[in-house]
């Protein structure tokens, strides 16, 4: 089929890249579990080699990969994709093509930990300076570019303040300092946001989230917005060895096919627990973009087609406060990571966002209160029993398990 004939939304996400098999017209894109592929002659191998249409080993292509490739490049409106062993091996691939001894970047205060951690532990020795800002007001991005910023990376929404950064407005000081923009689309995915139409040049997923979406596989993605800018990320990435595994893509393509079902009856509960929260008095605050309250709540109709299924909100007695409420819940997984079918449950300052030193953590917004709820797909009716009766508990000082 050809993917320009696919119009609606659960559409492209069910046929977008996959395609019966040629040979023996398999429904399900085959695994091509192969670390290598055999030529048909010398010379077949030396064309393959100079760039000419063929396999030769899988850290460079693979079918199966390349099929995953093609369904979230489509979904992105990219030139193109490359799957990733994990987020992380995205996102560094990224900043190694990017990035290097003089270069600066700008990017999110309120980022996921190890994107921020990598880039002042580990790049930072080899030259790279960075600075990050609230990216909700653009003008602080205005304000952070030097002569030498090579990259402008953002992520919107932010893990786990849901702050909200106005892709288009970024894309146009980016460029205007002649600086690429890059945004970490994972906890909207391409189902909800599609950064590429509103200028941005990469896209990176953690696929591991939303896109597969049962908990059972870390991947990540990368995708460019022209083929330029795709080979030269491609070069990088397959020399850093950071590619994917067909197993590991076939799993991922598996789950894709329900990324519209999954994340529209996320949402959905994701609304209904933020309305809850927020009329609770055990809770000091709520920040879910679905939400009127939301700082960027506008924004978000505008460059956004849903809310998403993540809701952060601070527990009446702080710290101790949310150590209970997380403790006492009986439904709601202790996990962190986000996008599964089940709904997760974390406290960023002690888990996810731990490497980032307390003050550059309190100053980008994660405060000690925050619990992130990654809500999921069970019945709203069982998450809001959940959350009453750990409300509960939590504001009676009750501390389970001790």
């Amino acid at each position: 089929m050809d993917d320009k004939r696919l119009k609606g939304p659960n559409t492209k996400i069910i046929h977008a890249g996959q395609h019966p098999d040629a040979e023996t017209g398999a429904v399900s894109v085959p695994i091509y579990q192969s670390s290598t592929f055999a030529f048909e002659s010398a010379e077949h191998g030396a064309a393959c080699f100079r760039g000419e249409p063929g396999y030769k080993y899988t850290r460079l292509a693979n079918p199966t990969t390349e099929a995953l490739e093609r369904s979230v490049a489509f979904l992105e409106g990219a030139a193109g994709g490359l799957g990733a062993a994990t987020g992380m091996a995205a996102i560094n691939s990224v900043y190694m093509t990017l990035l290097g001894a003089g270069k600066h970047v700008v990017a999110t205060d309120a980022m996921y930990g190890p994107s921020r951690t990598i880039l002042e532990t580990e790049f930072s020795r080899f030259g790279v300076e960075a600075d990050f800002v609230d990216s909700s007001d653009s003008d602080n991005v205005a304000r952070a570019m030097r002569p030498d910023t090579a990259l402008v990376y953002i992520e919107t929404p932010a893990n786990p303040t849901l702050k909200l950064t106005d892709i288009e407005t970024c894309a146009e000081i980016a460029h205007a300092h002649g600086a690429v923009l890059a945004a970490d689309n994972t906890f909207a995915s391409p189902y909800l946001q599609n950064p590429i139409a509103l200028g941005a040049d990469i896209v990176v997923h953690s696929m591991t989230k939303y896109i597969n979406g049962h908990s059972d596989v870390v991947a990540g993605m990368i995708v460019a917005s022209d083929e330029e800018m795709l080979e030269r990320l491609r070069k990088v990435h397959v020399n850093l060895g950071g590619t994917m595994d067909p197993h590991q893509a076939w799993l991922v393509l598996r789950g894709i096919k329900t990324l519209g079902l999954r994340v529209e009856k996320a949402q959905a509960n994701a609304m209904q627990l933020a309305r809850y929260l927020e009329a609770h008095p055990a809770v000091d605050w709520v920040r879910y973009p679905g939400l009127e309250s939301h700082p960027q709540h506008e924004l978000a109709l505008r460059q956004m087609r849903g809310a998403g299924g993540i809701v952060s909100f601070g527990v009446v007695g702080g710290v101790e406060g949310g150590r209970r409420l997380i403790d006492a819940a009986e439904l709601m997984v202790r996990a962190v990571s986000l996008g599964g079918v089940e709904t997760l449950i974390e406290h960023p300052a002690s888990m996810t966002h731990k490497g980032v030193p307390a003050d550059e953590r309190l100053e980008a917004g994660i405060t000690d209160d925050l619990v992130r709820v990654a809500v999921g797909c069970e019945d709203a009716e069982d998450l809001l029993a959940d959350l009453e009766q750990a409300l509960e508990q939590a504001a009676a000082g009750v501390t389970v398990g001790v």
